[in-house]
Order: structure tokens, then sequence, then C-alpha cells
């Protein structure tokens, strides 16, 4: 599956054809520029978190007018994504696609949303896309979830295993080491994961059985390799 935050491959047969009458209106310039003010405004409003893209889809080739924050390594004169294709295609292909699951190319979860521009003939000439890094967001949330918990009412009930419990905290454990370097568990590097493993052993994650498996697929790597960290 090709994600729109990657780069469009031009061979396949799938692309929606491009209309060779298109024809654009001297004051669309002007309104790619103005988006282009939004664009960089928008990116600089979530510094390293959301990334935004302007496509200029008068020219489809070379289509990345502007991109800012950029997470998912592409460049300005980039070519066009499917859905920029199918929106030159087709003017009456939907103006915004809101909060869809996307993914950056090393792999890390997007929530992303797309908005056509159409010049007063109601062509599409341009594309603001915004493609959020969730990833980032995921130690967040679990702190906003233990802000804002309550007492358990009834004290002496078991409501849960220790091991579902140290699961879910290492999980957390993990997260939060990542986002504070940037980056996915699996995207630390090599002494990275060594210094987090080091530091879970060091902090007890290592007391039930499962922890050591639980490590290794959060980093993509083996259940020795983690077991060689410790040492």
């Amino acid at each position: 599956m090709t994600h729109h935050t990657g780069r469009r491959d031009s061979k396949s047969a799938d692309q929606p054809a491009v209309p060779e009458d298109v024809r654009y209106l001297p004051d669309d310039e002007h309104l790619v520029r103005e988006a282009e003010r939004i664009a960089v405004a928008v990116g600089r409003m979530f510094p390293g978190l959301c990334e935004v893209v302007l496509h200029d889809l008068r020219q489809p080739d070379n289509a990345i007018r502007a991109i800012e924050n950029n997470l998912s390594g592409r460049q300005v004169g980039d070519s066009a994504t499917e859905l920029g294709l199918r929106r030159i295609a087709d003017p009456d292909y939907p103006g915004v696609i809101q909060n869809y699951s996307n993914q950056f190319p090393d792999g890390r979860p997007a929530k992303s949303t797309s908005i056509g521009i159409k010049n007063a003939e109601g062509r599409y000439i341009a594309a603001l896309c915004l493609n959020l890094d969730v990833s980032t967001l995921s130690p967040l949330a679990l702190t906003l979830a233990s802000l804002v918990a309550t007492d358990v009412e009834h004290q002496g009930e078991t409501l849960e295993t220790p091991r579902d419990r140290s699961g879910r905290e290492l999980r957390s454990a993990i997260d939060s080491f990542a986002a504070q370097r940037s980056s996915t568990p699996r995207g630390l590097n090599r002494d990275q994961k060594r210094e987090l493993v080091l530091q879970l052993h060091r902090e007890g994650f290592f007391e039930t059985r499962s922890s050591a498996q639980l490590i290794a697929d959060q980093l993509g790597v083996s259940r020795a390799t983690v077991y060689n960290y410790t040492k």
C-alpha cells in the first residue's frame, strides 16, 4: 500500500490519468502563494509534530511547493501523490478528506487531513496536507490519563493482575524513553536501545518472564539481543 506521506510511484498502472486539456487562470498563482503562506504558518505553530505540505497540482511531476516540519523525508519539487492525481483528474473529488490513518516511510503512524484548493473555474490547483505524527503523543496520552485518574472505589477487589499492570507500565516506559529522544522504540539506535534495556533492568521490569519478549517486540530485536543488552 502506498501512503500519502510517501513518494508516488510514477510507473503504477493504477494512477488516474491527468487530463491533457487542463487550463488554469492567471489568478491561480496568487491563490497558491496565499496557500503557501498558510502552510508555513500552520507548520511553525506545531514544530516537530505536524508536517504541512503544499502541493501545486498544476505541476504534478514536481508538485511539492512547500514543506514545513519535514517528517516524511520528501523535498520541494517532488511529485504529486495518488490523492493529488485523483483531484487533478476529477474536479468532483472530495475537497476535504479529514483525519485518515496514514504512515510515514519509517513506519511511524500518522493522522492526516488533505484540503483541496480550487480556482474560479472549479478545478483543483493545489492541496494543503497535514500529517500529524501521533507516535509522539502516546506518552503524553498516558501521562494525561494518570493525571485524571480517580481512586478505586472497591479497594478490596482484585481489579487486574500484576502481570497486566507490569506490561502496561513497561510499554509506557519504553514509549516515554523513545519520545524524549524524538523517536519511536524501533527507531532508536543500538546504543539507545542498550541504554533503555539497562534502565528497565534497573527499574525491575525484568521480574516477569514475559518482559524480555515484550521489550524485544517493542524494539524490533530478538529476545537474545535484549538479554545481551543487560550484560
